[in-house]
C-alpha cells in the first residue's frame, strides 16, 4: 500500500473541499473494492476521503413515487428495511444477495454504483428500475450513467449522494452467482411499468452492464416467460472466461430472464 493522507469530513461541504483543494482523491465509503485495491497497490491516491462521518448521505426514504437510498447506506440497510421490501422487493432480493455478511454489512450502494464492477449487481439494479444517480451536482439517468468496465459519467470531483428508484408496478433480480464470490456470472433485474419493460444485464457484457432490447421487445408484447426466446445480443458483445463461455453467459440471459417474468408474475 502507497502512503497518503487520511481524511474524516463531519459534512457534506468538507468533503467536497477537500475533492477540490488535493491532488489525487479517492473517495471511501465500504471500501470493498478500494481498500484491496490500495493493498496491491493497484491505486495511489494522494488523499482518503472517508464518508462514514456524514450522516446525511446514509438513510433510506419514500419521495413521490420513488424509493430514496442515500449513497453510504449498506447492502445490509437496504436488504433489511421495511420501505424497500414493501414498494420495490426485488431490490430487496439484490441486496441481500451481494457477497457475503461482511461484505453487506460494510458495502455501500454508492461505492458499489461508483465502481460499476461488471459483474456487480446495483447497476443492473439501477439500470432495469430506471434509477436516478444523484450527485452534488445534477441528476443522471442511469441508462447515460454506466459508460463502460469500471466506468461511470462521474467527474472527477463529483460525487454520490443518493440512487433514486421509480416504484414498478413488477419487479424481480434473479441472478446465476459465482459459487465462490457470488458475483454475477448473470444477472437480470427486470421491472415492468404500465407498457414499459426494461431488462437489464450483468455479468455477461464485455463492456459491462446493458440493456437486452430484444427480451424488452417480447415482453412488451406478451409480458410471460414462455414467450422469452432467448437473448437478442451478439456473443461477440458477451464475455467469456474461465468460468462461462460467451455462449454459455447467452444461454444463462434467457433463462434468468424467464424465471425474472415468473418472479415478477408473483410465480
Amino acid at each position: 500500500m502507497y502512503s497518503f493522507n487520511y481524511h474524516n469530513p463531519s459534512s457534506q461541504q468538507e468533503a467536497e473541499e477537500l475533492l477540490a483543494s488535493t491532488d489525487s482523491p479517492s473517495l471511501l465509503a465500504g471500501g470493498q473494492t478500494l481498500l484491496p485495491t490500495l493493498k496491491h497497490r493497484l491505486a495511489e491516491p494522494s488523499d482518503l476521503i472517508d464518508l462514514k462521518g456524514i450522516s446525511g448521505l446514509s438513510g433510506i426514504h419514500k419521495e413521490n413515487n420513488s424509493i430514496v437510498i442515500g449513497a453510504t447506506t449498506t447492502h445490509c440497510a437496504v436488504s433489511e428495511n421495511e420501505l424497500v421490501a414493501r414498494h420495490i422487493p426485488a431490490l430487496s432480493k439484490l441486496a441481500s444477495g451481494i457477497g457475503d455478511q461482511q461484505v453487506r454489512h460494510r458495502g455501500t450502494i454508492g461505492g458499489s454504483v461508483a465502481n460499476n464492477d461488471p459483474a456487480a449487481d446495483y447497476p443492473a439494479g439501477c439500470i432495469g428500475l430506471g434509477a436516478t444517480i444523484r450527485t452534488n451536482r445534477r441528476e443522471i439517468d442511469a441508462d447515460d450513467f454506466f459508460v463502460d468496465l469500471f466506468e461511470t459519467a462521474l467527474e472527477e470531483d463529483e460525487m454520490i449522494l443518493a440512487v433514486s428508484f421509480p416504484i414498478p408496478q413488477q419487479a424481480a433480480y434473479i441472478k446465476f452467482p459465482n459459487p465462490a464470490s457470488r458475483y454475477a456470472l448473470v444477472g437480470v433485474m427486470l421491472s415492468k411499468t404500465g407498457g414499459d419493460v426494461r431488462v437489464a444485464v450483468t455479468g455477461a457484457g464485455s463492456a459491462g452492464v446493458f440493456r437486452d432490447s430484444h427480451i424488452e421487445a417480447i415482453l412488451g408484447k406478451n409480458f410471460s416467460a414462455e414467450a422469452i426466446d432467448g437473448s437478442g445480443i451478439d456473443e461477440a458483445d458477451i464475455s467469456a472466461d474461465i468460468h462461462a463461455s460467451a455462449e454459455y453467459r447467452k444461454h444463462l440471459i434467457g433463462e434468468m430472464a424467464r424465471r425474472a417474468v415468473e418472479a415478477a408474475s408473483g410465480g
